[in-house]
């Protein structure tokens, strides 16, 4: 009779095991959010939205997470012709950048990401699984 009970009771552990294969969408997923703009307010503004709106959903966040900036210079003759005293321009270009990492379904990233972005930022989202 201990036989008949081992049996079934492995039987019912491998019918657990099926059952949790056979539900893929509740898995949660990693989201890396990439915010990158020339403006930092409207970028600051973006990240505090989308954290407060995954934070409502009661979802792990981390970030925003300041990456540095890049800074992209040009130096250029002011004289079109090239003649007279050497005088230059110095013009430059700061990228602001903000990563923020998410673990959640993916299909609740849609409803986080449709929040209304500001001009000049740019949004990159990667879906990975665990």
């Amino acid at each position: 009779m201990g036989g008949t009970q081992r049996q079934q009771s492995v039987t019912s552990m491998s019918l657990v095991n099926k059952e949790k294969q056979l539900a893929p969408e509740e898995t949660n997923r990693r989201i890396r959010i990439t915010l990158s703009s020339r403006n930092v307010q409207n970028l600051e503004k973006v990240c505090a939205e989308l954290v407060r709106n995954a934070k409502d959903k009661k979802l792990k966040v981390k970030g925003p997470v300041r990456m540095p900036t890049k800074i992209l210079r040009l130096t250029v003759r002011k004289s079109p012709c090239g003649e007279g005293t050497n005088t230059w321009d110095r013009f430059e270009m700061r990228v602001h950048k903000r990563v923020i990492d998410l673990r959640s379904p993916s299909e609740i990233v849609k409803q986080i990401t449709s929040i209304s972005l500001e001009p000049g930022v740019d949004v990159e989202v990667t879906i990975t699984d665990n």
